[in-house]
């Protein structure tokens, strides 16, 4: 495996030349053409940004135009940019405008085909990313661990295969997944949109992608060099987190047929970074049909997805998928899908020690001042009663609790046995009370 450094994804090239676009001609004439009447725009270098192309590639698009007498030189220069000429669509480059405005809607970045994006997940593969223990402890920092959880995630984590985490509900599994991807660290470059077949799919999403910089070109320099393609946008890896609302219908391509174009879906767009399924269960679908759809991508690394016309395609799967549940894996999953799913990790309540480590962390943190009578009393008149089950969650819920009864109280902030009482009262209902 090609390891790269943390800094090391090498950028997406700009094309020097129409014919390094490998698109349809026609479509990023009209595109260009779109763009110019819908923004308004008069200047190669505001089309050129509009279209994100570099600005020699945007006037041979235009000149291509021209000869077709779409578009115009104005006959006036702009002094304020640099002398440049400006251009207008012609009566017949309006009306070929809305007419390609009536077939899509789409205008501004031109799109990356499909096969030259291909290209780009290889040179930024989930599966090239080395973490470090030293770079994984650090993201965990705010969460106290058990050192040997840490000795399952590193492999998982660095070999970018299916992890499933389960175990009782709020011991930080998301929090651990969060800490994942914040190790992760390096950047990398998202399609604004990618084209198939002649048509366009959106993929950049500022929900789920964090822009890092963008590029312009140099208005007073036709020379100088971007140093990568502005038609991708350079991101932190991507970060896509489902929940209990995770339906099949929303890892298919979302059709637009106002716009005609399509939207990529959540798993497309999380390429070369995190796909988390939290609450695994929880969801409509059965956990075993969600698997199911899972599995070709896992383990060909290619999903297919399908136009509206009906026609199926591959894209690229680089993708960390981690599943996060509260059930036993054997209570959700048949054999064949728990085979498929590379690294289970079991994430328990903590120690005894351990939770007094994080209770005294949560007490500093928001200054309750610890008190040992009431410490005794929650570890031995109150744990026993739950079988002396310690989660993750319970130091900041108990806290936060006796926090709330000292302000309305208006007395400072305290930790007595009987504000222990109190506190407890409010995490657990008592079975006597549940009516059936």
């Amino acid at each position: 495996m090609n390891m790269q450094p943390m800094t090391g994804v090498q950028p997406p090239p700009p094309p020097n030349r129409i014919e390094e676009m490998r698109l349809p001609v026609v479509m990023m004439r009209d595109i260009l053409i779109k763009t110019i009447f819908r923004k308004n725009l008069d200047l190669v270098s505001d089309i050129a940004e509009a279209v994100c192309l570099p600005r020699a590639v945007t006037q041979e698009i235009i000149d291509l135009a021209r000869t077709q007498k779409l578009v115009e030189a104005t006959g006036t220069l702009h002094a304020n940019s640099g002398g440049e000429m400006g251009f207008q669509l012609t009566d017949a480059g309006r009306a070929r405008a809305l007419d390609a405005l009536s077939q899509s809607e789409y205008f501004g970045p031109m799109p990356v085909p499909l096969d030259v994006y291909r290209e780009q997940v290889k040179r930024q593969s989930i599966r090239n990313v080395a973490i470090t223990r030293e770079q994984l402890t650090k993201a965990m920092g705010h969460l106290v661990l058990p050192p040997a959880l840490l000795d399952h995630l590193g492999p998982a984590v660095s070999a970018g295969r299916s992890i499933l985490m389960y175990g009782p509900p709020g011991n930080g599994k998301s929090s651990i997944s969060n800490g994942i991807r914040d190790a992760m660290g390096d950047k990398i470059y998202v399609p604004r949109a990618i084209e198939y077949a002649g048509q366009v799919i959106t993929v950049y999403d500022p929900i789920v992608h964090s822009a890092a910089e963008t590029e312009t070109d140099d208005p007073g320099s036709l020379r100088r060099r971007r140093t990568f393609d502005t038609r991708y946008v350079r991101c932190e890896r991507p970060t896509v987190i489902t929940g209990g609302e995770l339906s099949l219908d929303m890892l298919d391509l979302v059709y637009n047929p106002v716009a005609r174009t399509y939207q990529a879906p959540l798993q497309l767009k999380s390429t070369g970074g995190i796909f988390i399924v939290d609450d695994l269960g929880r969801q409509k679908e059965p956990p075993q049909n969600l698997v199911n759809r899972w599995i070709v991508p896992l383990e060909e690394s290619k999903d297919i997805l399908a136009l509206q016309s009906g026609e199926k395609f591959e894209v690229p799967f680089d993708t960390l998928v981690i599943f996060s549940t509260n059930f036993h894996p054997n209570e959700i999953f048949d054999k064949a899908a728990l085979r498929r799913i590379f690294f289970k990790i079991k994430i328990d309540g903590p120690s005894q020690a351990d939770f007094l480590k994080i209770f005294s962390l949560v007490a500093r943190k928001k200054g309750m001042p610890l008190d040992e009578a009431a410490l005794i009393h929650l570890i031995k008149a109150k744990y026993p009663t739950i079988k002396n089950v310690y989660a993750n969650y319970q130091p900041v819920f108990l806290i936060d609790q006796m926090i709330a009864i000292c302000e309305f109280e208006g007395i400072p902030y305290q930790m007595t046995p009987e504000l222990i009482d109190r506190a407890w009262a409010n995490m657990f209902v008592r079975e006597e009370e549940i009516q059936h």
